[in-house]
């Protein structure tokens, strides 16, 4: 479990590096950091797959497009949406969006809640009921004070689970169906990295080179560590340490001169709070399991 605690504990001041890394790489713009990102990402990610034995995940959901036609439609459209978060998660912090972004992955998991009652039919706990109200008011203010929810809070918010669901719905939602949303976002990727922007910035800077190397190195680690955590963590350890994340990407934020307007801290305050909530919830999981390893958390 150390080890497990390591891995994530690495992966998430590695996703943090990343949101920091853009201040490093002008005159590049967000297109085109995004697009390096996944060309030098995929490669890490296949040497990984190939050298841990698991490439077979990739064979096999191939052969699944022969047995299921569906997923023709359904393996574009997922890279689709995990295309649309990476592009963002590189270009905000160059736009001065880094704390919208990372209050769209504090709400994440409370949407995921809330969908998991509608739409699976789990069932809320106290400490999730409790949550969502929190988030709740937090979002109703943020509508009172500016009209509505930013655009940017709201594609991490809404559009991640949304992606989640869909792997969950095709039966992809492994390491070889990440691989796959990659791989089909390679053209999107090489043309915004060598199509467009600044063509001689590469000439005009050698060092860029390394840094755009760092950037798929870091990236592809990052990735998986994290996979390889949530095999060594019990689910309730692995969600409760994942909020580490989103903690660092508003530090970054404010790092790279962004603030929090008067009138949005209510809405930090009470998302903040809800995240807190479940926080005490995976607590109270993790020590139950500990003190009561025979009797299973609720």
């Amino acid at each position: 479990m150390t080890n497990g605690v390591v891995l994530l504990l690495s992966s998430s001041f590695m996703f943090a590096l990343l949101y920091y890394y853009p201040a490093w790489l002008a005159p590049l713009d967000g297109e085109q950091i995004f697009g390096w990102r996944m060309l030098f990402t995929l490669p890490g990610v296949s040497l990984y797959l190939w050298l841990s034995g698991e490439w077979r995940l990739v064979v096999s959901l191939f052969q699944e497009l022969k047995k299921r036609p569906f997923l023709w439609l359904g393996l574009p459209l997922s890279a689709s949406l995990v295309g649309v978060q990476l592009w963002l998660f590189m270009w905000a912090p160059v736009n001065g969006s880094g704390l919208p972004v990372s209050l769209g992955y504090f709400m994440m998991p409370l949407v995921m809640v809330i969908l998991g009652r509608f739409v699976y039919g789990e069932q809320l706990s106290r400490w999730q009921l409790l949550a969502v109200i929190a988030a709740l008011v937090g979002v109703a203010n943020q509508v009172w004070q500016t009209g509505a929810v930013s655009w940017e809070t709201f594609v991490v918010a809404i559009g991640y689970p949304l992606y989640f669901m869909l792997r969950r719905w095709q039966g992809n939602d492994h390491l070889g169906g990440i691989w796959c949303d990659m791989f089909l976002l390679l053209p999107m990727a090489g043309w915004f990295a060598l199509g467009t922007g600044e063509s001689g910035a590469f000439s005009q800077n050698d060092s860029l080179w390394w840094l755009v190397i760092g950037l798929g190195l870091i990236s592809a680690l990052a990735l998986i560590f994290y996979l390889l955590s949530a095999k060594l963590l019990t689910f309730s350890l692995f969600g409760l340490l994942s909020y580490l994340e989103p903690v660092l990407l508003v530090f970054v934020s404010l790092l790279l001169g962004e603030s929090i307007a008067e009138h949005e801290r209510l809405t930090y305050i009470a998302i903040w709070t809800a995240v807190g909530l479940l926080v005490v919830e995976g607590v109270q999981k993790v020590w139950r399991m500990k003190r009561y390893p025979d009797i299973p958390a609720a």
